[in-house]
């Protein structure tokens, strides 16, 4: 394991470093190739794809968190990372994000498995092999759940998952949010949504009214229109902690002590722990898809999750 010797302690300026910290952008020099997958009749998502110098060593899909993009710096940072270690890096974008809002009559929701596992396999009619999963955040419980639903099945289209700073416990996490210490990012969140919702052309801004958290969207929005009834339902029967036991298929987990959005104390951690598929990696300090660290490993997660996929690559061939 890489150790992490954090640059800074506090976990809310890890939080706000790691998504404000400039990237080298080394990754804009390989090519990107922008297509949509269309992954239901009247739904299309956008998956922007990488090659690097010569025959990639295999294929590698990252999935963004909550209101995020294949923008997001940790995205395209790994993006970097993972073209540097010979790898073909996929960015996948959940329904309506990335500038798609108009190609889905739904939206997305954090258990919303079925458009990436449409995505693979395309990917495998292509005759590529299985793919690495990577998920930030609110992506992690998608790969989580989507290795735990297709349990053996998912061995044919994924090598490994990993998922980063990930809610594997819905509701403890929108509890948590809401906290008073998370106002600043609850209200970016809440911005976010309302702005991409209104961006479908399905909602206006009318229907936000008296709607100041993610759980009350979740609650009047997000559940109803995929059929949960309520935000507690949909969390209870979308967290990933519900679908770790199927996971047949190599594991990691990266989360912080100090996760100021996902608390690391939850019983879905140790479920996590208890899993011998799964390789729990736990650090002090990080804050939420953060992980800013000293040198040489400064974006200390790229490092790590690529790390432990030549792991899992060495021990497959």
């Amino acid at each position: 394991m890489i150790p992490f010797d954090p640059l800074f302690r506090n976990p809310h300026v890890q939080t706000i470093a790691g998504h404000l910290w400039r990237r080298s952008g080394e990754e804009h020099r390989f090519p990107l190739r922008r297509r949509l997958v269309r992954t239901e009749p009247d739904v299309e998502v956008l998956v922007q794809s990488q090659l690097p110098e010569g025959p990639p060593a295999g294929d590698i899909v990252m999935v963004h968190g909550l209101e995020g993009s294949g923008e997001a710096g940790y995205v395209r940072s790994l993006s970097g990372a993972a073209l540097r270690a010979g790898f073909a890096a996929h960015r996948f974008h959940m329904r309506t994000c990335g500038g798609t809002e108009r190609l889905c009559r739904t939206l997305y929701h954090a258990g919303l498995t079925s458009d990436l596992l449409a995505v693979l396999r395309v990917f495998q009619r292509e005759g590529r092999g299985p793919a690495f999963l990577v998920g930030f955040s609110l992506g992690g419980n998608v790969v989580l759940k989507l290795a735990g639903e297709l349990a053996e099945a998912a061995c044919p289209l994924i090598r490994g998952v990993c998922a980063v700073s990930s809610p594997l416990d819905l509701a403890v996490c929108a509890r948590r949010i809401a906290g008073k210490d998370n106002r600043l990012y609850e209200r970016r969140f809440v911005r976010r949504m309302r702005s991409r919702l209104c961006a479908t052309g399905r909602y206006r801004e009318a229907d936000f009214a008296g709607l100041a958290s993610v759980m009350e969207i979740d609650d009047r929005i997000t559940a109803p229109s995929f059929g949960f009834g309520d935000a507690a339902t949909y969390y209870r029967t979308q967290s990933a902690n519900r679908f770790l036991e199927g996971i047949r298929v190599p594991a990691l987990v990266i989360h912080s002590q100090d996760d100021t959005l996902a608390p690391f104390a939850s019983v879905a951690m140790e479920a996590a722990r208890c899993h011998p598929r799964i390789e729990l990696l736990v650090t002090a300090h990080g804050g939420h898809l953060g992980f800013i660290g000293r040198a040489p490993h400064r974006f200390w997660a790229d490092a790590a999750i690529l790390d432990w996929i030549a792991r899992q690559h060495r021990a497959s061939a």
